[in-house]
């Protein structure tokens, strides 16, 4: 990654997939769950932010990051394209919307083969140029 210290460059890409179709409170939620997944990698996150009174406030990505709408063919391209490369990916799928809570969450995405995954969303982080080619058929998110 590019040093801290330069803002303007980063050498890795942060992008959210989402399908088409969703309903806003959807898009919101999905996304949250896979920003979740991605800043789980420690690495990812700055400092925490402190105003100035001195309150302390939880640290955030040191990058932006990317979302991008598509239908569900692109998206399950999208999704076995970044898992052959290795990339960090996380999955959102449609029965996900129905779960309460992360175990039914995780049952639903076991219960499908991953090319019969009915996929809302995906996360991914990887290196900048391979996502932006993973993402060449996404258009960004309006």
């Amino acid at each position: 990654m590019a040093s801290p210290d330069d803002p303007a460059r980063f050498d890795t890409r942060v992008a959210v997939l989402l399908r088409e179709g969703l309903l806003p409170w959807q898009e919101l939620n999905v996304t949250a769950f896979l920003m979740s997944g991605i800043a789980s990698d420690a690495a990812l996150l700055g400092e925490p932010y402190r105003d100035a009174d001195g309150t302390e406030y939880l640290r955030l990505l040191r990058q932006p990051v990317m979302v991008f709408q598509a239908g569900p063919e692109v998206l399950a391209e999208a999704r076995e394209r970044a898992v052959d490369r290795g990339m960090r990916v996380a999955v959102y799928t449609r029965e996900m919307f129905s779960t309460g809570h992360d175990a039914a969450n995780r049952a639903a995405v076991a219960a499908a083969r991953a090319a019969d995954l009915d996929l809302v969303g995906l996360g991914l982080h990887g290196p900048r140029n391979a996502v932006d080619r993973i993402t060449k058929r996404a258009t960004l998110h309006p």
